[in-house]
C-alpha cells in the first residue's frame, strides 16, 4: 500500500514536471519553469532597486552612455527577433534598463524584466563597443532564455522543498533572496546546480552570437573578447569542475563552432 502511495505520488510529481517545461529559444532546449512570470518580475524589479540604492553607480558619463547605448541596440534585437518568430509574450513585461557601476570585480548580469548591470571593472577587457556588446549579448541571452527562472525553479525543488516563490519569500525570505542572488550571477555556488549553469552559459554564448549580430556587431569580436578575457584572468580562473562557467578555452572552441549560424545574421544586416 505505502509502495503504492509512493509510485503515484512520483508519477504525478513526474507529470508536474513534464507540464512545468519550457523551451529555450533558437537552441529548442527543454527546460524546467514552474514559476510564473509575474512573481519573477516583481522580485526581480525589487532586487534591481535595492542593489542601485546600495551600489555606486559610474559617474563616468561618456562609459555610462555606452552602455545604455549598445544595450538598448542589444535589446532591440532580440525584441525583433522575438517578434518575427511569434514570442514577443515572452518579453511581456520587460522594462529595460541598463546601469554602470563602480566596481573592479569583471562582471555584469541580467535579471528578468530586461534589469542590467554592467560592472565598471569590465570594461579594460571589453575594450571596445563590440566588446561590450558582446558581453551584454550574453548575459541579456541569459534573461530572455529564463535560465535564472530555470535556476530557481530548480532550487525551489532541491533546497525548499517545492515551495511556490510566493510562500518561499514569505517564510524563507533569506534563503529565498540567496538562491535568487545566485541564480542571477550575483553571488556563487556550487553544488547541486553547477551542471545546469555549465549549459545555460554556453547557451547564452550561443544566442549572445545572434543577437549582437542582429544588432549590427561583428560576432567574430567574441573570439577577440575570450581571449582578452583568458588573459585578464590568466591564474584566477578555478578549475573547470568547480566553475559554473565553461573554461574560456572550452568556450572559444564551442564560439568558433557556432560563428557561422551567426554570421548570417549579421550579413542580413549589413
Amino acid at each position: 500500500m505505502v509502495w503504492h502511495f509512493k509510485t503515484i505520488l512520483t508519477l504525478i510529481l513526474v507529470a508536474l514536471l513534464f507540464y512545468s517545461c519550457s523551451s529555450v529559444p533558437i537552441t529548442g532546449r527543454k527546460q524546467l519553469d514552474i514559476i510564473p512570470d509575474n512573481e519573477m518580475l516583481s522580485m526581480s524589479f525589487q532586487q534591481y532597486n535595492q542593489f542601485l540604492k546600495s551600489n555606486k553607480e559610474s559617474t563616468n558619463q561618456k562609459e555610462t552612455e555606452l552602455v545604455k547605448k549598445v544595450g538598448r541596440r542589444i535589446a532591440d534585437a532580440v525584441e525583433k527577433y522575438f517578434a518575427q518568430n511569434n514570442l514577443s509574450n515572452r518579453l511581456s513585461g520587460y522594462k529595460w534598463e541598463f546601469h554602470l557601476i563602480e566596481s573592479k570585480e569583471a562582471n555584469a548580469w541580467c535579471m528578468p524584466g530586461g534589469k542590467v548591470v554592467v560592472y565598471t571593472g569590465i570594461l579594460p577587457i571589453t575594450k571596445n563597443e563590440a566588446g561590450l556588446a558582446v558581453v551584454l549579448g550574453h548575459e541579456i541571452a541569459h534573461a530572455v532564455a529564463k535560465h535564472g527562472n530555470e535556476r530557481m525553479s530548480q532550487a525551489l525543488l532541491s533546497q525548499l522543498g517545492g515551495l511556490a516563490l510566493s510562500k518561499a519569500i514569505e517564510k524563507k525570505p533569506a534563503e529565498t533572496q540567496k538562491i535568487f542572488m545566485a541564480a542571477y550571477g550575483m553571488g556563487s555556488q556550487i553544488g547541486v546546480l553547477l551542471p545546469f549553469s555549465r549549459v545555460q552559459e554556453s547557451e547564452a554564448d550561443h544566442l549572445g552570437l545572434i543577437f549582437m549580430a542582429i544588432a549590427g556587431y561583428n560576432p567574430n569580436e567574441a573570439l577577440d573578447f575570450w581571449l582578452r578575457m583568458e588573459v585578464a584572468m590568466k591564474g584566477k580562473e578555478p578549475p573547470e569542475f568547480l566553475s559554473d562557467h565553461p573554461s574560456n578555452s572550452t568556450r572559444i572552441e564551442d564560439i568558433k563552432k557556432e560563428l557561422s549560424e551567426a554570421i548570417k545574421y549579421y550579413k542580413t544586416k549589413q
